[in-house]
């Protein structure tokens, strides 16, 4: 791990959290890219995700935010939680639109972070933003997976 560079730990650390992250690979959320303390994935709202009034239901943008936030406070070999978050809807997201949430770290200190996420269609509309609280737990990704690179 010595000779990684930030981005190269940050990128195995995704792949191995997405291999291991059946919920999002089950609700169809794609890691398109993970940095030191930033993640971007999409969501395709598929007509199982709209709730009773023909739009995407809002537990499923919190999902994919709150993965957006996984991502990037997990993007330094310390494995974190969240210990909160917020999320304020702005518009209305609909069948066949295409999600992306976009996690970026806004203050990191000894085992608390916060990470804002924004959630914007396919035209680049904001449809949420969310923020996270994280805390840091025991353990590292690439300690735990010898040889992952």
């Amino acid at each position: 791990m010595a000779d990684m560079t930030p981005e190269e730990i940050a990128q195995a650390c995704g792949r191995i959290m997405y291999a291991e992250d059946t919920s999002s690979q089950h609700m169809g959320i794609e890691l398109l890219e993970v940095r030191p303390g930033y993640a971007r994935l999409t969501l395709t709202v598929r007509r199982e995700l709209t709730n009773g009034h023909g739009i995407c239901h809002g537990g499923y943008i919190f999902l994919l935010a709150d993965t957006a936030f996984a991502y990037s406070c997990n993007s330094r070999n310390e494995r974190a939680v969240a210990a909160g978050a917020s999320i304020e809807f702005l518009a209305p997201a609909h069948e066949g639109d295409v999600l992306t949430a976009e996690g970026v770290e806004q203050h990191r200190s000894g085992r608390s972070g916060i990470y804002d996420m924004r959630v914007t269609d396919q035209t680049g509309k904001l449809i949420a933003v969310f923020r996270g609280k994280s805390a840091t737990i025991r353990g590292h990704f690439l300690d735990e997976h010898k040889g992952e690179k």
